[in-house]
């Protein structure tokens, strides 16, 4: 990634949007070998926690139903709520870090506090105790959330970013799918036992914790000695306008995108046992494990506006399959296209944002993105949940698609535009 791709750096505005690197821009080594050692060691912290966290998320929706005797609003409620406040939390994370200089402190603090609610969902016995455990993990993820990511973009070279930040994305997976498997397993050998599962799942969190500690070294930033409020009028002014686009695009795609609490009820009803329900959970972050680096990698090279919009429309496909029947292989193959989906967007939505924003304020602008994106999770699942409770599965999923198309079409608007002025200006 060559880091001047909007006009917030360097670089005409639609260049990077309609125009792959030249050949003779592209490292001489592979992106793979240049990824330095730190994006590693990150990946592996977000693997074992995602490992802790998924082994309860995927179980949580049917706990909720099932056991708790909660309704799939009130889950859509629970979900939103708890994945925007993570969304939220990142503005105030990611100011903080860009304020104080530093990133490492402000992740182990998320990441500790993350391991520590994992106790709660195994000695809840109401919603009300499901919903403090699961703000006090999102909380967590969204201190460490922004710090994190702008650690990445501070470590990885300009040229291999989008790399970087698909092989991160793509570890992270790796314990997305993992979490649910072992959950699937332990459900099997404990005669589907939530709770001893919930208890299990705190080792891999505090194992992160540990491996971030004393894995890595945050590089030294050169700071002009003088602090000054991230988000004031003039700091915000040097976000330019292709930073908000990239906002604004990533926040109608939260919309297109519910939370994957309902791939799971979808799967309980295809009529599987509910030990295996997670099993979609396995498939959709197995295939978007593989495909984060292949696709992160696809991005250092192509326009973003084309890979956005491919991505789209593989979202609305998914919707379509998995509003469009219930048998387990076709609930399977959306859940498929749900997971190529997300590797195909979430790891270059993150490098558009690095790339639209000035190096100081990364930690700033991907707390602003995340708190928009946040906003548009919580009515997300909402609307999902509700279309849920009073239409049904199908109603849900058709609703997703149509967020999906308007989002196409606002790029489609976008693409065009840029060039249209490209031609004036080379004209």
């Amino acid at each position: 990634m060559s880091g001047k791709a909007f006009d917030g750096m360097n670089e005409p505005n639609s260049a990077r949007l309609n125009s792959p690197i030249s050949k003779s821009t592209m490292p001489s080594t592979t992106s793979f070998n240049r990824i330095p050692t730190g994006i590693w060691v990150l990946g592996f912290v977000s693997m074992l926690m995602d490992i802790s966290s998924e082994m309860i998320h995927s179980l949580l929706p049917m706990f909720l139903m099932g056991a708790l005797g909660a309704s799939a609003l009130a889950v859509g409620i629970i979900e939103g709520l708890a994945e925007s406040t993570a969304l939220i939390v990142k503005v105030f994370s990611g100011v903080l870090s860009d304020y104080i200089g530093k990133r490492k402190g402000l992740a182990v603090f998320g990441y500790a506090l993350g391991a520590c609610a994992k106790p709660l969902f195994a000695v809840a016995s109401s919603t009300g105790i499901v919903v403090v455990a699961r703000l006090i993990d999102r909380v967590g993820k969204g201190i460490r959330g922004a710090p994190r990511d702008a650690l990445v973009a501070d470590i990885a070279p300009p040229e291999v970013r989008g790399a970087a930040f698909g092989l991160r994305q793509s570890l992270d997976t790796v314990g997305a799918f993992v979490g649910p498997l072992v959950a699937v397993g332990l459900m099997l050998l404990g005669s589907n036992d939530f709770r001893l599962v919930f208890w299990l799942a705190v080792f891999p969190g505090l194992m992160a914790v540990a491996l971030l500690i004393f894995g890595i070294q945050e590089p030294e930033r050169h700071l002009d000695g003088r602090r000054t409020n991230p988000i004031n009028r003039e700091n915000l002014r040097r976000l330019g306008r292709s930073y908000w686009w990239v906002v604004g695009i990533g926040a109608i795609f939260t919309l297109a995108r519910f939370s994957e609490a309902f791939l799971v009820l979808r799967a309980q009803q295809s009529g599987v046992a509910i030990a295996l329900v997670p099993l979609v959970m396995v498939a959709m972050n197995l295939i978007y494990a593989g495909s984060a680096y292949p696709f992160g990698w696809l991005s250092d090279r192509m326009s973003h506006a084309k890979l956005l919009a491919f991505g789209l429309i593989v979202l609305i496909a998914a919707d379509l399959v998995l509003a469009s029947g219930r048998h387990w292989w076709t609930i399977l193959g959306g859940v498929g296209l749900w997971g190529i989906h997300m590797g195909m967007t979430q790891g270059l939505l993150a490098t558009m944002v690095a790339d639209t924003a000035p190096a100081d304020l990364r930690g700033t602008a991907y707390g602003v993105f995340n708190l928009l994106s946040g906003v548009a999770m919580l009515i997300a699942s909402g609307i999902a949940g509700w279309l849920w409770d009073r239409h049904g599965a199908e109603e849900t999923f058709y609703g997703g698609a149509v967020f999906s198309l308007i989002a196409l079409l606002g790029l489609g608007v976008r693409w065009r535009r840029l060039t249209v002025d490209t031609v004036h200006h080379t004209a």
